[in-house]
């Protein structure tokens, strides 16, 4: 592996800077000789102060009771109102400039992913300077080291610009100005920060409320015509001395010799080795890569997970879009899809570990907000799973407590984990069933659903958004919830099977059109184009409806309406979506078609998926940048999707690739597919399929390939099979 990516240029937004990031703390460089901006970012950095006062009327109770009265106006006083506040948020940490005088040529930028190190180069006349940076991958602190003659530059350690506190305003709510980027860091109020230096370091300290205080510490050592720079964000939940540990850790690193580079290296050259594939579309297989190295800068094990930006908060003087907060109603999820396959658990692990730490959080909520047992996280939340508000029908619907869940039973079909299963896995989503069991009523056919439904986010907040129950989105994740749930208790010997096969034997068939269209509920379908295609949940990502039968007709009907809908209200996820959705087809030049606009139309040249089609080049009507990282990652697991697909221990090899690769060398490596096996094909200049799987568990493998090739083999514990056949 040997992938870089270039800029050629000064680098004049934040969102297309050079991104570097370890799982916890990330860096963007960008800038002009001027003033060159090293944006530093903390995954937890966090203003957790609550302004709004949640009463009595902030409940599932009272929110069912005003939607069935179709009273909106009251609706987002309630419940959308609280996101209006500028906290809870997600903060920036500060930034290092440095400035350069005198420099007239631009900037040339790389950042070559197999070492996760940036490089920056200036030509000035005759001399040339040179930056390199990174953040380290084991140890919380960044670098940069600098090229060029100790007079031609100068740095500086500059805090973010907030408000000051005593200036607070009265927050008045007022829909229409409800904003993606909900006012400016000026909005937020604290102490003046405090700055002090001492020989080779220098640093600041910001209060952000009694509980909780953050810095950076900045030192910069001169050796041998090199001036090295180390960085470390510090917070009070760092331990007691968490200044002067920062402090002492610095001036440690300073001194570092080759060795501190090599730890660096060695562990991103492990993560790479997990897995890799060699396609005939070198600029595809090149976005996987980097999808994947965006995935390990923002999420690791023993960290937090990625929220909207990951560790790449906006350093624009703004909030963050959406506070950067936890969307679960589709961004989360999305976001932990791809790295099952690709083989890289430890780091989305850390979603799964950290929504079982909110598992008591979630209990607290499903009670005070709900009035019922078992655990329910709100759509959009904060770290630390407290709800943030939002349009109620989405942020607060109960459905998503379903998805999040669902990414425990995705861990354990892919990994066999018998100890997960029993200790993780169950327990999780059988509180997710509790939950949902409490809240379903019984309808005079006899079937179960909720209250009211909504499909996010359909008709946005309005009255129309409430939907007829139950829509696909809410029932689908039903039908997989309690079916994943009777599987795993039958598995255990579990007596609570017959329960869970109870509750599913009568909620309602997904409901289908005239045309054989998945609707979004029983009597609506969809008719405009739309970002969110949560009515074909049950096809992708669930897959709960397989590509065969009366299902097949389902899912060639779904695709076939999104098509004539057209393309103008989808935002960039959307196109990794309907990508998917022609994977599971078969459909290889349209899945492939739409990935390289999503890449091409819907990507900054970092990677950052920017949502709109900023670049104007027709495909949507949004044309906004707001980053968020969901549509990376879905996007990486579609491409996987065309390659290898398993379910219920069938493969299906090279299912959804275009034509012309049949021809050509197509390969991967290391795939994982369900019972953690691993897996391992290509094709060789069109004429021969090889394929080598390995197994820990016994398990009965099928094999296929188009309709040219099938075959079956039960594997025993520690197998391997090896396997070819010629294809012409």
């Amino acid at each position: 592996m040997d992938i870089t990516c270039n800029w050629e240029k000064n680098i004049s937004r934040w969102d297309e800077a050079v991104p570097l990031g370890n799982g916890k703390c990330g860096c963007l460089c960008w800038g002009s000789p001027e003033e060159i901006r090293f944006s530093l970012d903390r995954a937890d950095l966090w203003d957790r102060t609550v302004l709004w006062e949640q009463n009595e009327e902030f409940s599932w109770k009272n929110l069912v009771k005003l939607a069935k009265e179709g009273n909106t106006r009251k609706i987002r006083e309630i419940f959308d109102a609280p996101y209006y506040y500028p906290s809870p948020t997600k903060l920036p940490a500060g930034r290092i400039l440095l400035h350069f005088t005198g420099v007239t040529g631009e900037i040339q930028s790389e950042l070559c992913l197999e070492t996760a190190k940036a490089e920056m180069i200036m030509e000035n006349g005759e001399n040339c300077f040179r930056i390199t940076a990174w953040v380290h991958a084991l140890e919380q602190v960044g670098i940069a080291e600098i090229e060029a003659p100790e007079d031609a530059f100068s740095v500086e350690l500059k805090n973010p610009e907030f408000g000051e506190k005593g200036t607070e305003k009265e927050y008045v709510y007022c829909q229409e100005k409800r904003e993606i980027s909900q006012g400016n860091l000026k909005d937020l109020k604290y102490l003046p920060v405090i700055k002090k230096q001492e020989g080779e370091l220098q640093w600041f300290c910001q209060n952000v409320n009694e509980a909780f205080s953050y810095g950076v510490i900045m030192g910069s050592r001169r050796t041998g015509g090199k001036t090295r720079i180390i960085w470390k964000i510090v917070s009070s939940e760092d331990g007691k001395e968490w200044l002067e540990s920062g402090k002492k850790e610095v001036v440690q690193f300073l001194s570092a010799g080759n060795e501190f580079f090599e730890s660096h290296k060695n562990w991103w050259k492990r993560f790479f080795a997990k897995s890799s594939m060699d396609l005939p579309d070198k600029f595809m297989e090149k976005q996987w890569y980097l999808t994947n190295y965006l995935f390990a800068a923002t999420s690791r094990a023993g960290g937090v997970p990625m929220a909207l930006q990951g560790v790449w908060t906006a350093d624009e003087g703004t909030l963050p879009p959406w506070k950067g907060d936890y969307h679960n109603d589709l961004n989360t999820e999305l976001s932990y899809t791809h790295y099952l396959k690709a083989n890289h658990l430890e780091e989305g692990r850390c979603f799964l570990d950290f929504l079982w730490g909110l598992l008591d959080e979630g209990r607290k909520f499903a009670g005070e907000f709900y009035g019922v047992k078992g655990c329910c996280l709100p759509g959009t939340m904060t770290i630390d799973g407290k709800p943030l508000g939002g349009w109620p029908m989405y942020s607060l619907s109960p459905s998503n407590q379903m998805w999040l869940a669902h990414g425990f039973g995705e861990y354990y079909r892919y990994t066999g984990d018998r100890v997960f299963l029993e200790e993780r896995a169950y327990p999780y989503m059988r509180e997710t069933g509790i939950f949902i069991r409490e809240l379903l009523t019984e309808r005079e056919d006899g079937c179960l659903v909720l209250p009211v439904s909504s499909s996010p986010e359909i008709h946005d907040d309005t009255e129309k958004a409430w939907l007829t129950p139950v829509s696909n989105y809410d029932l689908a994740l039903m039908i997989n919830l309690f079916g994943t749930l009777e599987k795993m208790a039958c598995e255990l010997g579990n007596p609570e099977e017959a329960q869970w096969r109870n509750i599913k034997q009568k909620l309602p068939e997904l409901s289908v059109n005239e045309n054989k269209v998945l609707m979004l509920s029983p009597d609506e379908s969809l008719e405009e184009s739309h970002r969110h295609f949560s009515n074909a949940m049950a096809v992708s990502p669930l897959g709960i409806l397989p590509y065969e039968g009366e299902s097949k007709e389902i899912i060639d009907a779904v695709i076939a309406d999104y098509e004539k809908l057209g393309t103008s209200q989808w935002v960039g996820y959307t196109f990794a979506w309907m990508a998917h959705l022609y994977a599971v087809q078969g459909n290889g030049e349209k899945a492939a078609e739409y990935l390289r606009i999503f890449w091409e139309s819907f990507c900054g040249c970092n990677g950052f998926h920017l949502n709109g089609d900023f670049r104007k080049k027709g495909y949507s009507q949004f044309t906004y940048r707001p980053f968020t990282l969901e549509g990376n990652m879905f996007s990486a697991d579609a491409l996987q999707e065309m390659l290898f697909q398993m379910k219920d221990g069938k493969i299906r090899l090279f299912p959804a690739i275009p034509g012309e690769w049949r021809k050509q060398n197509v390969s991967f490596e290391d795939f994982r597919g369900e019972k953690g096996i691993r897996c391992s094909a290509g094709i060789v200049n069109g004429k021969k399929l090889y394929w080598e799987i390995d197994t820990d568990v016994a398990f009965c493998v099928r094999i296929q390939y188009q309709d040219l090739f099938f075959e079956e083999k039960e594997l025993s514990c520690g197998e391997s099979w090896k396997g070819c056949v010629i294809l012409e």
